[in-house]
């Protein structure tokens, strides 16, 4: 059983996307704070909907974002 929902964050044209990695989730914000907002609602409503056990978590797992950050290296 995994301890750890995480999900990835990529910035688009106009707004930050959230992507569940290894968890059925997506969920978009125009702001980061109404983005963890938005993560928080979609993954309480996925396991309510079918429990943790059924995506092969554990009884009360933890959130993880990672938040990809566009290219600034210039070579």
């Amino acid at each position: 059983m995994r301890h750890i929902i995480q999900f990835v964050v990529s910035r688009g044209d106009n707004q930050y996307v959230a992507e569940g990695v290894n968890f059925p989730a997506v969920t978009q914000a125009t702001t980061l704070d109404k983005l963890v907002e938005n993560i928080k609602e979609v993954t309480e409503l996925l396991l309510e909907g079918e429990g943790p056990a059924a995506f092969g978590l554990a009884a009360s797992p933890s959130v993880f974002v990672n938040l990809e950050l566009p290219n600034t290296i210039h070579a």
